[in-house]
């Protein structure tokens, strides 16, 4: 039956794989992702670096993230030690009695590429644990291979979604995978 109307088919435009776009509405999402990521396994010897301003939500979901794998007592921004280790001891992800190792770095203040001969960052990058990177455009060619980019930003439009975010707790998240590690978390939390 023709009706004289021009319908365009419907037009999706394929996935990009490896990267997923989301929101958090609340820091409660924010806790809620972190704990999904949490309960991957390659988490647990993987970097990520995690982009966002000044304000961005960064150490928040940080924050998260560590107290869903099980990191007690006080959490603080590294960001005037630029590092500071953290140590989950019953984290689900390792065998009973093996504590999972976590650096959370902030390369906001790092200027001189000396400084990371000379703190000993190429050791630390390269023993096994998580590592987590806030600024790692600052360390430039000295960060070692990232397995997943988390780039969280403000959601400017939050004022329009009022009924379901606090203002200024609403987030735009995007997540890149690099490498088949970042390609399974990406997974865990998508699925």
């Amino acid at each position: 039956m023709k009706t004289g109307l021009h319908v365009p088919p419907i037009v999706e435009t394929p996935a990009n794989p490896g990267v997923w776009c989301g929101r958090w509405a609340t820091e409660a999402d924010t806790e809620a992702f972190a704990r999904q990521l949490a309960a991957c396994p390659a988490l647990a010897h993987a970097t990520l670096a995690l982009h966002g301003d000044l304000g961005a939500g960064k150490t928040t979901f940080v924050r998260h993230l560590l107290r869903a794998l099980g990191v007690r007592g006080r959490i603080k921004s590294p960001t005037y030690a630029v590092v500071e280790p953290h140590s989950a001891i019953d984290c689900p992800l390792m065998p009973p009695g093996e504590p999972l190792q976590i650096w959370h770095f902030d390369f906001y203040r790092f200027n001189d590429p000396r400084e990371w001969e000379d703190a000993g960052f190429r050791e630390l990058f390269a023993t096994p644990g998580l590592k987590l990177v806030e600024w790692p455009e600052r360390a430039g060619p000295f960060l070692p291979v990232v397995d997943l980019d988390i780039d969280i930003q403000p959601d400017d439009m939050s004022h329009i979604h009022a009924a379901d975010a606090e203002p200024d707790e609403a987030r735009h998240v995007r997540l890149k995978a690099r490498t088949p590690a970042g390609q399974s978390l990406l997974d865990a939390v998508t699925a």
